[in-house]
């Protein structure tokens, strides 16, 4: 059987996994998992991207011992990119979408390119985060860096370019930017012009599926993977997500819930229109021409915020054990809306979510239950909601929900959405990126044929779980509730 190997980079963690195609099913096994940790240097939050290359290397030797691989590719989330000078070397660690500069660089931008007709080329939704806001933001300043800059690679393109000596943009992550023109389909060069913004560092765009060329033969001795290439997979970590999703009907919903909760549609080209900007949608690049429209919805980034804190005093909570304690706590006691930038930079989440509550005038959550209990409650009419929207926009009627990634394994959250949509969720596959960086390179081997046959695969490889919905009035006045509380900004998330 041909083994590839993928490389999965979160903003949490890390993983690398070997999986082996037989020609009907896919199986997977992780070969290394290790922690994704920021650092903060003066007032800046940075990537520790070294790090990182150095954990994919470890686990990159870890599948070489399970056996003979034929390629590699890396995913990750989207928007944030290293600088390399001429030679390939890093000009600084690549710095992190929740850094406070950006938002502060937001207005300035819109001021010199309408929001609307930012929204028209790109038809990217407009969030503090996105890349094209720190570029403005190091060009304003002005920072050296972007002068002895060569080429900007997005953080997988930046791991394959030290793989195998590369320099491209992979056009799902490149989408997600906000500097690539959406119709015209490359950079959208003008728009950098107008911020003075370089416009050579942006580097040649290819499709998903690309082979970039064998490992460089340091990293090959250095791993035992001699013989191996490097694939440019659907290397945005969604992209790749969707891309195993084996969508039973055209006019399902996906979820890809995560670190972030991504809700969205499956549709032929952009939706860029005055309903999609009012409703702040986004339009990122799929496989094979396929466009993923959709919102982002901030996820379980809040509940491992709030683990986060509570280790940090000493007490550490499986996540298991506090789904177990939400099950028993109050229904709807208190209700958040996740996307407030309240909560979108780490810090002392549970504080974040009382403060919030007193805010709006409900009770502070009473107890470790309860305030798990909100954040998922509330993550369930999240996206509820935001299929509304995109129901609305796309003129469809949803008839089930695909949930993929790790979420998919949290059933209370699963039932909750169903319950608050109506909807059954289908979740699973819980391994959904993984499964779509290998199934790219099983493309890129010839030994797939299309996504269509992609998802055949996964359907044979992976049974799903199905939550139907067991309504009430309750999740009903409960999305009242929450209607008053979730009035979106355009512009704003977390």
């Amino acid at each position: 059987m041909t083994a590839f190997a993928a490389v999965d980079l979160g903003a949490q963690s890390g993983r690398v996994a070997v999986g082996r195609f037989d020609g009907e099913r896919l199986t997977t096994s992780e070969v290394h998992r290790f922690a994704n940790t920021p650092v903060r240097i003066g007032d800046t939050l940075h990537w520790d991207v070294l790090g990182l290359f150095r954990e994919t290397l470890d686990g990159l030797r870890a599948a070489a011992a399970a056996g003979d691989v034929a390629s590699v590719g890396v995913d990750s989330w989207a928007i944030d990119f290293g600088l390399v000078d001429r030679r390939g070397r890093l000009l600084r660690n690549p710095v992190h979408y929740r850094d406070g500069r950006r938002a502060s660089a937001m207005a300035t931008v819109l001021g010199r390119i309408p929001a609307r007709e930012l929204y028209e080329r790109t038809g990217i939704q407009l969030l503090p985060i996105n890349t094209i806001f720190e570029l403005a933001a190091m060009a304003a300043e002005p920072e050296p860096v972007l002068d002895a800059a060569d080429s900007l690679l997005l953080i997988p393109d930046l791991i394959h370019s030290w793989l195998c000596g590369s320099r491209t943009s992979e056009r799902t992550n490149a989408t997600t930017t906000q500097c690539y023109d959406a119709r015209a389909g490359g950079w959208a060069s003008d728009l950098l012009e107008r911020l003075d913004v370089p416009t050579w560092l942006m580097p040649e765009i290819v499709e998903p599926g690309t082979r970039l060329g064998s490992l460089d033969a340091e990293v090959a001795a250095e791993t035992g993977l001699a013989g191996a290439s490097v694939v440019a997979v659907a290397t945005h970590d969604t992209g790749s997500a969707v891309a195993a999703v084996p969508f039973g009907r055209d006019d399902s919903v996906f979820v890809s819930l995560g670190t972030w909760s991504l809700v969205g549609l499956e549709v032929g080209e952009p939706v860029i229109t005055d309903a999609s900007f009012a409703a702040n949608l986004t339009n990122e690049g799929g496989v094979e021409g396929t466009v993923r429209l959709l919102r982002n919805v901030t996820g379980l980034w809040l509940l491992h915020e709030c683990r986060r804190t509570w280790a940090a005093e000493g007490r550490e909570y499986a996540f298991d054990d506090l789904v177990a304690l939400a099950k028993e706590a109050p229904p709807f006691a208190v209700l958040i809306d996740p996307n407030d930038p309240t909560f979108s930079e780490p810090g002392d989440m549970p504080a974040r979510i009382r403060a919030y509550c007193a805010r709006t005038g409900q009770a502070e959550p009473a107890g470790l239950g309860a305030l798990v209990r909100c954040i998922l409650e509330s993550l369930a009419l999240k996206h509820a909601e935001t299929i509304g929207t995109l129901a609305s926009v796309a003129g469809i009627e949803p008839r089930a929900i695909h949930v993929v990634g790790g979420g998919a394994r949290n059933e209370l959250l699963c039932r909750w959405t169903a319950d608050a949509t109506g909807l059954p969720v289908v979740a699973g596959p819980a391994e959904a990126t993984i499964l779509g960086n290998l199934l790219l390179q099983a493309m890129a081997a010839g030994e797939i044929a299309s996504l269509a046959d992609a998802r055949e695969i996964v359907r044979a490889s992976v049974e799903p779980v199905v939550h139907e919905p067991a309504g009430t009035a309750a999740w009903n006045e409960a999305r009242d509730r929450f209607a008053e509380l979730a009035a979106d900004r355009v512009g704003v998330s977390a």
